[in-house]
Order: C-alpha cells, then structure tokens, then sequence
C-alpha cells in the first residue's frame, strides 16, 4: 500500500513540476466559450464520431461499410471479426446519456429524436438473427463476448425508455436471448468481473431474473480490491493506467443503481461507493494540467477522451464533489476533448477513427484494440446527458485546479479521502 502511494505521489508531482517550467503566458488557454457553444460542439464532435458506424448499423450496412486496416487482419491475438459489435455496442453506449433525455420540440430534441431512431434500428440490427448485422452468431463467439455484452446492456440500462420501451415482445426477446450469450464464459479475476455484472444488471432491470452471483461476484471482489483514496485496484493487483474509469467505477455505481432499485442488500455500499466516485472524479479533475493535457499512461489509451470518462459520468448523475466547479469542469473537458480530437489523423479519410492519442499513432494500440474498440472514444462525452440547463452548461466557464495552481491563486488544502 505505501508503494502504491509513493508511486502516485512521485507521478503527479513530475507531471505539475513540468507544468510548472513553462511561462504563464505559455500556460494561458482559452477559458472556455459560454456553456451553449461548449454544447453544440459537443454534439457535433459526437455526430461525426458515431455517424460512420450508427448510419450504416441502420441499414444494415455495417458490414459492408466498416474498414478493416492491415494491422486488424493480420492480429493474431484478436478475432477481427468482432470489430462490428465492438464499433455498435461503444456506439450506443456513449450516445446512450444523451439519448436519455428523450426527444422534444426543440432544435437539439429534435435532433436526439433522430438519433434515438438510428439507435434502436442498429440495436435491432444487431440481435436479430435475420440482419445482415446480427452481431451474435457462433462464428464471432469468443471469451470477449462477455466485454462486448457489457457494451449492449450499458446502454440499457442508461436509456431504458428510449432504447427498451419501444421494442417489440419479439425484438426484445432477441437481445435478452444475445445478452445472455456471455453466461457460458468465465471472467477473468479483474475488471471483467464487472462486465459480467453489468449484463445480469441489465438483465435483472428488464426481466426480473438475472444470474444474481454473477452481480454478487463482481461487486464483493472489487469492495476487496478498494485500494484507498478513491482507487480500485484491477484484480488483487495495481494497475496505473486509467481503468477506474473506462470501467471500475462507471459501471460498478450502475450495477449498485439496480440492486437499489431491486431491494438487494448490496445497495447498502451505494453511498459508500458515491464517496470513493467523488474523490476519483476530484483526482481526474485535479489531472488536467493547465494546458489542457494529462498524463498518458497504461493500457487502452487510444481510447482518447473516454480517459475522462468517469469525470464526465459523476457531472451527468450529478455527483461531481463540491470540490471543483461545473463551469471549471466543463472548461476542462473541452480543453482535453479539443486536445485529443482535434489533431490531424484523428479520423481517417472516410471518416472512421484512427489508433493514437493524439492524431494518427499505430504504434500506441494494444492487442486487442480493433476499429470498433475506439469507439470507446464516445464514452468521453457522458456529460451530454445532462440537461442543456444544468449548472455544468449555464455557468460560466472557469479555471480548473491546474489552473488556479499555476496561475497562483487562492487554492484550498489538499486531503485524501479517508472515507472506507
């Protein structure tokens, strides 16, 4: 445990130090535009990430229309075949906030109204045998079918009266029958406990039955695997990459989100969860230098702003701790989603997303990364799923702590969180 804080410690103090040497003049960006135009780039960011993949996904032209780059064919360590459930399920899960505010007459419900068509025909597509798309036959069932399962039930769970309610019986005894697929494979002793956990959730949230030990399993280990100072480790050990937040903590508050609301006995860890989620959304606050960057560290990291995932997720429940601003994080998300979207080679030329951090960078991809798996990029923008009259959009943009920090002004003492 001392290691472990010893090595955060040094981390983040190599990382403010080399903040630090620049001038403040070089450190200045801009502070943000008014919480209206952050909103409207956001939606057109998440627009022409997800139109490449959910348009055709539509019309059952995913297939046909998705890439499939030399450095996906010759992988022998993944299954390119399953890039096309990997690009929808990350498709619809990073939509799937903002598509829970439901259609209306305004420009943007309108607009959502659209979208949430496209999302249920491509939900549709993928779990009925009969599509051209249908995401779950045997010749793509491998062990990651339990990760690419966690990606159908998320957003099932985050936009249940859009993407549930209006399916037919049929439809959705069809993605309840592709949902359950995963039960045959054993998850491996880390974050894919979760995984696991999130489909029964689901499952238990639309049917009223699940493989509760599954649920049980996946939340019990990761209460074993609370490290302190709001971090989980992933399995018994540390990993210092940023999978508290693509995965751990986003998904272990939805699952404990369904046990409240079923009655289980597990939903007395809720707040004690909350508390560990606001001290880690404060870490990743705490993160974003000046500039707009962070440090790039651990595996997944073409994931690019699904990094902030989790920072994002706590502002769209409305959980973000008293410790940071709206308007500040707000301002700090857009630095990093401008930083890491808008570099050239981000997209290739029809569109579809390259591997890399920032722009095109093959050499940064891991294993397992296909095409379809960047899309885990839209995760990055689970604050849309906030109403356009949330603090978060109506305050004015502000200085993140970073900023303050480096600029010299006025800032708090800093504490761990002791809370268990």
């Amino acid at each position: 445990m001392k290691y472990f804080k010893v090595i955060i410690t040094i981390t983040i103090l190599i990382f403010n130090i080399s903040c630090g040497q620049k001038q403040t003049q070089e450190n200045e960006v801009i502070r943000g535009a008014s919480g209206e135009e952050d909103r409207a780039y956001s939606i057109q960011l998440m627009q022409k990430i997800v139109d490449p993949i959910l348009k055709p996904l539509s019309e059952q032209k995913l297939h046909e229309k998705l890439p499939l780059k030399d450095w996906e064919i010759n992988n022998e360590r993944c299954d390119y075949r399953t890039t096309y459930i990997q690009a929808a399920g990350r498709t619809l899960s990073g939509l799937s906030p903002w598509l829970s505010l439901g259609a209306d007459d305004s420009e943007e419900g309108k607009l959502r109204g659209k979208y949430i068509d496209l999302a249920l025909k491509g939900l549709i597509n993928i779990t009925n045998p009969d599509s051209k798309d249908y995401q779950f036959s045997k010749e793509t069932d491998t062990y990651e079918r339990i990760v690419h399962n966690a990606y159908i039930a998320y957003p099932l769970l985050i936009a249940t009266d859009q993407l549930w309610t209006p399916l037919t019986v049929k439809q959705k005894e069809d993605v309840i029958t592709a949902l359950k697929t995963h039960r045959k494979y054993k998850p491996f002793n880390n974050n894919w406990l979760l995984f696991a956990s999130v489909i029964e959730a689901a499952i238990w949230k639309l049917t009223d039955s699940c493989e509760i030990e599954k649920i049980e399993n996946g939340v019990n280990k990761h209460m074993e695997w609370y490290l302190g100072d709001g971090m989980y480790g992933d399995g018994p050990q540390f990993h210092w990459d940023y999978y508290n937040s693509f995965v751990i903590q986003p998904l272990l508050l939805e699952v404990l989100k369904v046990c409240e609301e079923k009655d289980h006995n597990l939903k007395e860890l809720l707040p004690k969860v909350i508390g560990r989620a606001k001290r880690y959304a404060e870490i990743q606050e705490h993160l974003i230098s000046p500039e707009g960057t962070y440090p790039v560290i651990g595996r997944s990291s073409v994931y690019r702003i699904a990094t902030f995932q989790h920072l994002g997720y706590m502002a769209f429940r409305n959980s973000l701790p008293n410790s940071i601003e709206p308007g500040a994080t707000r301002a700090a998300l857009m630095a990093i989603t401008k930083r890491l979207m808008e570099p050239s080679g981000t997209f290739d030329e029809n569109g579809y997303l390259n591997p890399g951090v920032v722009g095109k960078q093959l050499e940064a991809r891991d294993v397992y990364t296909l095409t379809g798996a960047l899309y885990m990029s839209t995760l990055g923008l689970t604050h849309l799923g906030l109403p356009a009259d949330a603090p978060f959009w109506t305050e004015p943009a502000g200085k993140w702590f970073q900023q303050k920090v480096w600029d010299g002004d006025v800032i708090g003492k800093q504490h761990e969180y002791y809370g268990q």
